[in-house]
């Protein structure tokens, strides 16, 4: 099937390029897992190759299939562009390729073979470490050494580090900003992901005892509360249960360490089911097979040491049980979205209908939802993974708002966020004890959080206005749109660090105001006049009051902006 890109593909690649007709720095793309990123890395190289025909580009990523399949959606897309493989485990050494798509593990070390770089491309960047003394860094360094003015893009489904914190934050930071997001609420809302879905397993894991070490459980630890016949066979039962319930037809089981991941795979077997482990020690052949036999359908499960967490593409996930406690947002996350892939109907043209009509197929097709086991407690641990907030160094461990459709009152059993104003599995409405309040942060299922439509607005009016803040926070600009006779408010925080300032930021370009950003609501107030209008905003209901999810810019002639990115190159 020919290549359609979708409009957040396409937004994706022009948002790195209005970031660097501004900016001189290192742009990341934070794009759900399953909504194409391959397909998005290979447009930005296209676009980069055509404008500048002499540029060198490599793409990195760490795992062999992920290099593989890159390397497949770009040539697709340019057949004929000098294009090639510097991978071992593909048997490939091309590394004077103009366009070199590379494995880590093969290349950390060969910068001087490779030479002058322009643009590197990262996938899975989250695993990128900040330590200095690692392959990922080694690499980079010596590669800036050759051109200083190389220039990094990252991609991933977590914008934030392994341990804590974010990947656009801190002082030792790869990327200056992450320029597009794509979430995964919106991939489900628009119809390219399936909805994940979570109800209260019947036990979890005690981890009162367990010690922290590099800004997670200490692994030799977890083993020890975990690793438990009693508590293995009490799982894989209710696996089991929820499989035969629900007609579950492939698993990916998330252990803690590979004896764990062969005991639950002994216990699985023991229910009559086909299972295998793969672990970091499995060799390359028998990981392939292992991969594809769970794609075809001949091997109904998979245990693992968490080493299927990233590059995983298995469209035919349809439930994935977490035994492994973890006070990593990132790994929690990665883990959940392996199931958010859609299969099909046969015949089905996902780029050919609208999104109701994509909602529908996914329906009906042998994997209307995903289900998510929460053996592990992360669910409590990190919130909802379409509004997870990673916590800085040092913080908390604090437990995530959650509660459950209740069975006893005509509920499903689903675990939700607290504030859920109605389940979104058998859309029961919940009492609400008090007033909802405004929340500038989506709230819904604890999984997952997705409850009313959205729907799109045409502005009339716009108008900024100056607001204090409470508590000792920051004063931040009340952006009040009005559609038709309705106000909306939205806030953005230009005053603000962090995640809050990139996001006023990211307002402020989208909306083509000239840089530097403001750094406080009254600059803000003051230069307004250089933003374009709003012509429509996407909202959906939050209680008594209207989110905000994004806004549509009034388009504005060449004259106007933009004339100077087509001269030169666009950093």
């Amino acid at each position: 099937m020919k290549f359609s890109p979708r409009y957040y593909q396409i937004e994706a690649v022009d948002a790195i390029f209005d970031y660097w007709s501004s900016t001189a720095g290192h742009p990341l793309v934070d794009m759900a897992g399953g909504s194409g990123k391959s397909g998005t890395m290979a447009m930005l190289i296209k676009r980069l190759y055509d404008g500048w025909p002499d540029m060198r580009i490599l793409s990195c990523v760490h795992v062999e299939e992920l290099v593989g399949g890159n390397f497949e959606e770009f040539v697709g897309m340019a057949p004929f562009a000098p294009a090639g493989i510097y991978a071992a485990s593909i048997g490939k050494r091309q590394s004077h390729a103009q366009i070199l798509f590379a494995q880590l593990q093969t290349v950390w070390n060969k910068a001087q073979e490779i030479g002058h770089v322009d643009v590197m491309i990262v996938d899975e960047v989250h695993l990128v470490p900040n330590d200095n003394n690692t392959m990922y860094r080694k690499l980079i360094d010596a590669l800036m050494a050759i051109n200083p003015d190389m220039k990094i893009v990252g991609f991933t489904a977590t914008p934030y580090r392994l341990d804590s914190g974010r990947l656009d934050e801190g002082e030792d930071r790869l990327f200056d900003a992450v320029v597009y997001a794509y979430s995964v609420e919106q991939g489900i809302d628009d119809g390219y992901l399936c909805r994940l879905t979570s109800k209260p397993c019947d036990f979890t894991y005690d981890t009162g005892g367990v010690r922290r070490l590099g800004g997670d459980f200490k692994k030799s630890d977890l083993a020890v509360a975990t690793d438990k016949d009693e508590l293995t066979r009490a799982a894989v039962a209710e696996i089991m249960r929820y499989t035969d319930l629900e007609d579950r037809k492939t698993a990916v089981i998330f252990c803690n360490g590979i004896a764990h991941a062969e005991h639950v795979r002994d216990e699985i077997r023991a229910h009559g089911k086909t299972c295998e482990v793969l672990s970091g020690k499995t060799p390359k052949g028998e990981r392939r097979q292992i991969i594809s036999d769970l794609k075809s359908g001949k091997l109904w499960g998979c245990t693992n040491d968490n080493v299927l967490s990233t590059g995983t593409n298995i469209p035919c996930i349809d439930l994935v049980a977490d035994l492994a406690p973890t006070e990593s947002t990132n790994r929690y996350v990665q883990r959940a979205v392996r199931g958010t892939r859609v299969v099909w109907p046969v015949g089905f043209n996902p780029d050919s209908t609208d999104a109701a009509g994509r909602k529908a197929a996914i329906a009906s097709s042998t994997k209307p939802n995903c289900r998510y086991m929460n053996f592990a407690g992360n669910i409590e641990r990190h919130g909802p993974i379409d509004c997870v907030t990673p916590r800085a160094p040092g913080k908390g461990t604090g437990e995530a708002p959650i509660k459950v459709c209740p069975q006893d009152a005509g509920g499903c059993g689903e675990m939700v966020h607290a504030s859920a104003r109605v389940c979104p599995n058998c859309f029961r409405e919940f009492e609400l004890l008090e007033t909802p309040k405004f929340s500038a942060k989506p709230t819904d299922v604890a999984i997952l959080q997705s409850t009313a439509e959205p729907e799109t607005r045409r502005v009339t009016k716009r108008v900024f206005r100056y607001h204090e803040g409470k508590a000792g926070k920051p004063d931040s600009v009340k952006v009040a749109y009005m559609t038709g006779l309705t106000q909306i408010n939205e806030w953005v925080c230009p005053a603000h660090s962090g995640f809050a300032k990139q996001k006023a930021d990211q307002y402020w370009f989208r909306h083509r105001g000239k840089d530097p950003a403001p750094s406080s609501p009254l600059e803000w107030i003051k230069r307004q006049a250089e933003l374009a209008d709003t012509e429509e905003i996407k909202v959906r209901p939050d209680g008594r009051y209207w989110q905000v999810l994004s806004q549509t810019v009034a388009a504005v002639s060449v004259e106007d902006w933009g004339a100077e990115v087509d001269d030169g190159i666009p950093f």
